[in-house]
């Protein structure tokens, strides 16, 4: 779970209308129909064109609870925020939460407008929660993280975005989502359902903020353990829902930030995600914070409090991701 940091994130503004791109001017764009998505909201797209696959889910409606944080998520969706100038780069954004609750405003709209700054296309992935009733259990959000890649994919040339540069970025929970993305890419975890599914879910980096990564310890206590696994689990399914037990040579660079006093997800887990990089020669920076604590999004630079992303905007210009 996101929780409470040691100094706080500035309240990041709602979006404005030129960012948040409408359904219709998806549709210009050939991305609903191609994908037979439809809407739930103004911006938003189903990312299954019925039923998300593996049955099961809440049986009420979405829930907005403390700060625009989401639950009881049945239909898992896309939103696309687009800079007035984008420079082909694109990341899909999976906020935190614990797997309890998804942190769409504090860390999905935060990223995504410090993301939109910098040129770059964003979109904010709402995912399915492993404990709400879902017959696959933790397997929900991983299928909706490939098949929301591959959706980016597929119309990537109609967006205008450059094929090459498609990454994806996790904080807290969503960075266990997007380290087990980055990782467990090729492994068939859905049926294809139309042709955007033939295209790869691999991402071209990765960038995650104080990452859940391990449900060993000193992960043992996370609500992120609990809601994939369950109180009292096997040592397979630990190392399983390990985002180490996965890390190969085929996996994209990463880029990992965390505080040394995290009190939720202890800086360990950051460790352990270089450590199982460098082992198999992948590129990997870590920026460790002295304090910060847990859940400081997009940090507060302007006020020199949990100061991060000068370092990631540079990781990213060296790559040639930002023009």
């Amino acid at each position: 779970m996101a929780g409470h940091a040691g100094a706080m994130t500035q309240t990041v503004s709602t979006l404005n209308r030129r960012q948040i791109v409408t359904l219709a001017a998806l549709s210009l764009l050939g991305f609903a129909d191609k994908s037979r998505a439809t809407t739930v909201a103004a911006g938003e797209m189903l990312l299954w064109p019925g039923r998300a696959p593996g049955g099961g889910g809440p049986r009420l409606g979405r829930r907005i609870i403390h700060k625009g944080a989401l639950l009881r998520i049945a239909t898992p969706t896309l939103r696309m925020v687009r800079p007035d100038k984008p420079n082909g780069t694109v990341v899909l954004i999976a906020p935190g939460g614990g797997y309890r609750f998804v942190e769409e405003h504090k860390e999905g709209e935060a990223a995504a407008v410090w993301l939109a700054a910098r040129g770059i296309t964003a979109f904010i992935l709402t995912y399915r929660l492993p404990g709400e009733g879902w017959f696959l259990g933790p397997f929900a959000p991983l299928q909706d993280a490939q098949r929301a890649l591959r959706l980016i994919r597929a119309q990537g040339e109609a967006l205008g975005l450059d094929p090459a540069k498609i990454g994806c970025m996790g904080f807290s929970a969503g960075g266990h989502l997007m380290g087990m993305l980055s990782t467990r890419f090729a492994e068939p975890v859905y049926q294809a359902v139309d042709e955007a599914d033939t295209h790869s879910a691999r991402p071209d980096f990765t960038l995650l903020a104080y990452p859940v990564i391990t449900l060993k310890p000193p992960s043992e206590h996370t609500w992120t353990r609990v809601e994939m696994v369950g109180k009292h689990p096997t040592d397979a399914a630990l190392a399983a829902w390990s985002v180490e037990t996965h890390v190969g040579p085929t996996c994209p660079p990463v880029f990992i930030a965390h505080a040394k006093d995290d009190p939720v997800a202890p800086i360990g887990n950051a460790r352990i995600m270089q450590a199982a990089c460098e082992k198999a020669g992948v590129p990997v920076n870590l920026v460790e914070l002295e304090t910060g604590g847990h859940g400081f999004a997009m940090g507060d630079a302007a006020n020199h409090k949990v100061v991060w992303t000068p370092a990631l905007e540079t990781w990213m210009r060296d790559r040639g991701l930002l023009a």
